[in-house]
């Protein structure tokens, strides 16, 4: 088929054949960042936490009254807790992964030194932290009992003994060999030994741009009279082990209220939701989009089929066969998409370039502007099919009826 015969019939619809055009283009510029954006927080949003998340939760308790001593208490509470029937584990925290609070520092090789080697979120735990968050110890061994002391929020010493996490054993000793070194916690001393390393544990902070650097910490750290307790239940006991908890606690202290149970599903949810909400809100605005330009062109390849009709008789009636006139409408579709797609292209760069520079957000990979580039031509074809069809189904007597 001949090319020029087509573009001269696009060269008399010009203003059609623009606006189609840009919003092609525009489709791509926007749909290409988008779906960028949407994998992009699909997979922050896939980020592993590093601790046994299915089968984990935790909860405040809160006591009151004048006789209400929260060291001996929390001891207890420990112990009752170890022996509910289904817990695997327990420990008192001050934060979780995903939380969005929590504690941080920075790390040094040396005391007072002018900038932290390193930034790290700080988790206080005792003997039993590793195996209530589920965590892998891959060097050095796990806290004794008589490292752990009580600690208050105000309490600037540091301890002894640290557990810190691969990457941020990587950060502080890029050649190797960071069980057993000595470094400086708030810059000050006395220095703080490191006994063990575990493979992964998320900070609380998901934007964080340390967020895989991490702390643990043998202390116990309530909160007044609140302490943070999590707990680990064997597989598929968890739900199960939830519902008992609460009625335990208040039945060995009625002095407190135990807060909201939430499992770390939960607060991966709440933690991400920010995330969910905008993956959902793109996901949206591309099929809005998609759907659009779709119906742009499906309603002007029907105002031409409708506009060219005796002419499409003519060529059946000159031999033109429907394959013929169904490959004409087909090619004349493909070369508009395709004049939009090169604008498109460009755009979808320059959009790209502002985000970055404005937001701060990555670069759009090179390869989502050609997979733009198919899709849209397929969709293209997709929709020009039904006003095509049509087109092809005119019959050759058409071009003689007013004869």
């Amino acid at each position: 088929m001949e090319i020029r015969p087509i573009l001269s019939a696009l060269l008399r619809s010009k203003v059609s054949m623009i606006l189609i055009g840009l919003q092609v283009a525009l489709t791509l510029a926007i749909v290409s960042n988008a779906l960028f954006i949407v994998s992009e927080r699909l997979e922050r949003m896939q980020r592993p936490s590093g601790m046994n998340e299915a089968d984990t939760f935790l909860f405040n308790s809160t006591g009151f009254g004048q006789g209400y001593d929260v060291k001996s208490v929390q001891q207890g509470d420990l112990q009752l807790l170890r022996g509910l029937p289904g817990v695997v584990d327990a420990t008192s925290i001050i934060s979780v992964p995903m939380s969005e609070s929590g504690w941080s520092t920075g790390v040094s090789l040396q005391p007072r030194q002018a900038t932290s080697t390193a930034n790290t979120a700080l988790y206080m735990v005792d003997a039993h932290g590793l195996s209530s968050y589920g965590l892998k110890l891959v060097e050095g061994r796990d806290f004794r009992p008589e490292e752990i002391g009580f600690r208050s929020m105000n309490d600037r010493n540091v301890p002894t003994t640290v557990i810190i996490t691969r990457a941020l054993a990587a950060r502080l000793f890029p050649q190797g060999g960071a069980l057993g070194k000595q470094v400086y916690y708030d810059n000050e001393g006395p220095p703080t030994t490191i006994i063990g390393i575990v493979d992964h544990l998320q900070t609380p902070w998901l934007d964080a741009d340390f967020i895989d650097n991490s702390s643990l910490m043998p202390a116990y750290l309530p909160y007044g009279n609140v302490t943070r307790y999590l707990v680990r239940a064997e597989p598929g006991r968890r739900d199960e082990v939830m519902q008992g908890v609460e009625q335990a606690m208040i039945q060995a202290n009625p002095s407190r209220i135990i807060g909201r149970v939430r499992t770390m599903e939960q607060v991966r949810a709440d933690g991400y939701a920010g995330d969910r909400a905008m993956a959902i809100i793109l996901g949206a605005v591309i099929v809005a989009l998609l759907a659009i330009t779709a119906l742009g062109i499906v309603g002007m390849a029907s105002f031409w089929v409708a506009q060219r009709t005796r002419q499409i008789g003519t060529r059946r009636a000159l031999g033109a066969t429907r394959w013929d006139i169904l490959r004409y409408f087909h090619t004349e579709n493909f070369i508009i998409t395709t004049l939009g797609l090169v604008v498109g292209g460009v755009l979808a760069y320059a959009l790209s370039l502002w985000l970055m520079r404005e937001y701060q957000a990555p670069r759009l990979p090179w390869h989502y502007v050609p997979v733009g580039f198919a899709c849209l031509w397929l969709l293209g074809q997709l929709a020009v099919l039904g006003p095509a069809l049509r087109a092809s189904r005119v019959p050759p007597a058409l071009a003689t009826r007013s004869v």
